[in-house]
């Protein structure tokens, strides 16, 4: 006799399926996971010769719209570079801002120790690059090695597991934004092409009518889409880099929501008793047209006592971790490595001057500038942190990958030398990883062993 239910072992399967996947996403080491599976991807394309002729040609073709006689036209690639990764930055810009506002970067206690962290484990790999570059071709790649993936290095260091004190762990995500606010000014600063005034000025103009718009309230997300999307273009063509209208439209979005938490609380109460006044225990919702109101009301409600920034920044977070980025590793990281020379070129000044800023002067930047902030007492060392776990922290900061490869694109862009800085940046950024997972395993280690004698 067929017991019950087994024919639909299926069900079950894609039950425990739909399970597994929102864990793995849920998780903070996944977008690293998914990066590094991309990466490879595109390094395989890249190099076998079945693919690499087809892939180079999909990113080379040109395609947008025309409209009378305004014709946009971007190559893949670019689409991605200037379009696409907008919306990375503009995450980036919400997440400065809501920390800034009321994270880790809020006050002075808070914020001293992740900021001269993030401001050592710039400066000193940008001086290591320029000690070895400066003067010769390479010398506009300075700032590739001053940038930290926070993706992969919060993906690496939860992986360690629960003994990492969580402490740390905000200290590298607190780190990881200011240097990506850093990263950004560099951009905007240093790898911005001769500027068309009229198109920046038309882009500021709209970048304050966002700006009054949040101060008298508005909060329709929808209202600030097209003037952002316009500023996105102004600045495309101004010739700041389109990325950092990202980063400016995320500092005008509104953090204070509609309704207070006071007035959320005291609607809600109000629909839900109505909702079990109007309440017939034979029916249900679905043929209750009050308490079908009374939800869609609680609906509204509750969205609307969630700022608009906030709101996007939940909602763009997994598109950004899951899509963009991964995307961004497909079109960035497939380097041909044509021969032998391509895979010495930490033998050349240019790979040398990015593997070791990476490597060496992002960690002793970070740690060094800390040793000296919590021994002057400017900063305190995290809750459970140790010598030992932040120079292991340090050495994760060492994981430049995305930023580094997208500032590898503005210094050496359409040249030869692109490829092979993408080529240091990835074993920079392996070695990065191992070095501080290894740090880090070592001190827990000890640590253990340590409380075991004690016991």
């Amino acid at each position: 006799m067929t017991k019950p239910g087994r024919h639909f072992w299926w069900l079950r399967r894609w039950y425990l399926i739909r399970r597994s996947s929102n864990s793995f996403f849920g998780s903070q080491w996944a977008g690293g996971v998914v990066l590094v599976i991309f990466a490879v991807i595109a390094l395989v394309l890249a190099n076998l010769g079945a693919t690499k002729e087809w892939y180079h040609y999909i990113l080379s073709s040109e395609f947008g719209f025309v409209f009378n006689d305004l014709a946009f036209e971007m190559s893949l690639e670019h689409w991605i570079d200037d379009g696409l990764m907008v919306l990375f930055f503009f995450v980036v810009g919400l997440e400065i801002k809501r920390e800034l506002i009321a994270g880790e970067l809020s006050n002075v206690k808070k914020a001293s120790l992740p900021i001269v962290a993030a401001i050592g484990g710039m400066v000193a790999p940008a001086l290591i690059y320029l000690s070895i570059n400066a003067g010769t071709e390479f010398e506009a790649g300075w700032g590739i090695p001053m940038a930290t993936d926070i993706a992969f290095a919060i993906g690496i260091l939860s992986l360690l597991g629960k003994r990492v004190p969580t402490a740390l762990k905000v200290f590298l995500t607190a780190l990881a934004i200011v240097d990506d606010l850093g990263t950004i000014l560099v951009i905007a600063i240093f790898y911005t092409s001769s500027i068309n005034f009229f198109m920046l000025g038309g882009g500021i103009l709209l970048l304050l009518l966002l700006y009054a718009m949040n101060k008298q309230g508005v909060t329709s997300v929808f209202l600030y889409v097209v003037p952002a999307i316009a500023i996105w273009y102004l600045f495309l063509n101004s010739g700041v880099h389109a990325t950092i209208a990202g980063v400016l439209v995320a500092m005008m979005m509104p953090v204070r929501p509609r309704f207070s938490k006071k007035y959320f609380s005291y609607k809600v109460r109000y629909f839900l008793e109505d909702f079990k006044m109007h309440d017939r225990k034979s029916h249900e919702v679905l043929s209750n047209q009050y308490q079908f109101e009374d939800l869609e009301r609680v609906k509204f409600i509750a969205n609307s006592a969630i700022s608009p920034a906030q709101r996007l920044e939940h909602a763009l977070n997994p598109f950004v971790t899951f899509v963009i980025l991964p995307i961004f590793a497909l079109a960035n990281a497939g380097v041909e490595i044509t021969d032998i020379a391509d895979v010495h070129v930490l033998g050349k000044a240019q790979g040398q001057g990015i593997f070791l800023g990476l490597v060496l002067g992002k960690p002793l930047g970070i740690f060094l500038t800390c040793l000296a902030a919590i021994k002057l007492g400017l900063a305190v060392m995290p809750a459970r942190g140790t010598w030992g776990l932040l120079f292991g922290v340090a050495c994760l900061g060492g994981v430049g990958f995305t930023m580094s490869i997208f500032i590898a694109n503005l210094a050496f862009g359409g040249t030869e030398y692109v490829d092979l800085a993408k080529i240091a940046i990835l074993l920079a950024s392996v070695s990065a990883v191992l070095l501080g997972t290894l740090v880090i395993n070592i001190v827990l280690q000890k640590q253990l062993r340590f409380h075991k004698g004690g016991n």
